[in-house]
């Protein structure tokens, strides 16, 4: 591994301690909600956090102690970070002249980077002039100009607009894969992190709750925000056979069989509601009473109370057909092939 560290920061109300580990070329997502440590654990590892324990370990090398000028790390901040008063250019030689680079070298060194971001032509502009885009890949040429053997991203498309946003992840994919370096990209958008990133490291409270792959992830969430991160409805419970007890004394059908702890889970689409208690109905069938209802693209999202909370994806059709508004009784179901469980277990992976 290039990064093998664990992060260990106190403060009087949160505490932070995460585990993190990252290959040369690897892309590792920390995901989770605002206020889970994320960002903390990126400025831990820039050196801009100092430890209350753990470590941060780079290419073989301890870095708790060196200062964050020392270590080969490049970062790109959620807000670019750009010197106001410099060029493109001088931006992105800025790092390689801290590195006793001289200023001639520097600079051609740093309009081959704008040239490789498709900005040879703002060369001479300054951060005002540029778009959000353009400035967002001038901070990633500036971090990737000194060669770092660790990029650290924090959220870097989160100041874009939807279509910028779109344009420059590709764009930052693509610098992403040439990079030989080790990345943690952090952000609260699991598209980012799904189109970005090889593993995803989930983060809650300061905790790693979840790692894995994209597929792992959206599969078989491990808490109620990862569930909700990837539109799924989400229940810890115990199994017996094909029988899992939930909620108390709820009980779901699944399809496949298990014992002991188990989460159950199943998309929205998958809950059908009907007016009355439908007749030869699959083996899942409950009570609901609506909450609240949304919109969700070409759908609506229907969140329901009942024995179970649960969400219902139907048309806007079916909803005016049933007369779906907040208090309105229904009955909710559920086929067991659509309901999928697993171990709950301990880990984390």
């Amino acid at each position: 591994m290039s990064l093998d560290a664990r992060l260990v920061v106190r403060r009087p109300d949160f505490t932070l301690d995460v585990s993190l580990a990252a290959a040369p070329g690897e892309v590792v997502a920390l995901l989770g909600p605002n206020g889970a440590g994320k960002t903390t654990a990126l400025r831990a590892l820039a050196g801009l956090v100092a430890l209350d324990d753990g470590h941060v370990e780079l290419d073989g090398r301890r870095l708790d102690r060196v200062p964050p000028e020392h270590r080969r790390i490049g970062v790109v901040f959620q807000d670019y970070l750009l010197f106001p008063h410099l060029s493109a250019v001088d931006n992105v030689a800025f790092g390689l002249r801290c590195r006793g680079v001289p200023r001639a070298r520097a600079r051609e060194q740093a309009r081959e980077w704008l040239r490789r971001m498709a900005l040879e032509d703002q060369s001479g502009k300054r951060p005002r002039q540029l778009s959000g885009g353009q400035a967002q890949r001038v901070a990633l040429a500036r971090a990737l100009a000194t060669e770092p053997r660790l990029l650290l991203l924090d959220e870097p498309l989160a100041a874009l607009d939807a279509r910028t946003r779109l344009e420059t992840r590709a764009h930052l994919g693509a610098h992403l894969r040439d990079h030989h370096g080790a990345t943690v990209l952090v952000t609260h958008d699991p598209l980012d992190a799904m189109m970005l990133a090889d593993r995803l490291v989930v983060v809650e409270d300061g905790r790693v709750v979840q790692t894995g792959d994209a597929a792992a992830i959206t599969g078989r969430p491990r808490t109620d925000y990862v569930a909700r991160l990837v539109g799924l409805n989400l229940y810890r419970g115990t199994a017996d056979g094909h029988t899992v007890r939930v909620a108390g004394d709820f009980a779901l059908t699944t399809a496949s069989a298990q014992h002991g702890a188990v989460f159950v889970a199943f998309p929205p689409s998958a809950v059908a509601l009907y007016a009355e208690r439908p007749a030869g109905s699959p083996r899942n069938t409950w009570p609901a009473e609506i909450a609240a209802v949304a919109r969700q693209g070409d759908r609506l999202r229907i969140e329901l109370t009942g024995p179970i909370p649960a969400a219902a994806d139907v048309t806007p059709a079916a909803a005016v057909d049933l007369g779906l508004a907040t208090g309105r009784r229904v009955w909710a179901t559920v086929k067991a092939t659509e309901a999928t469980s697993y171990p709950a277990g301990t880990d984390v992976g």
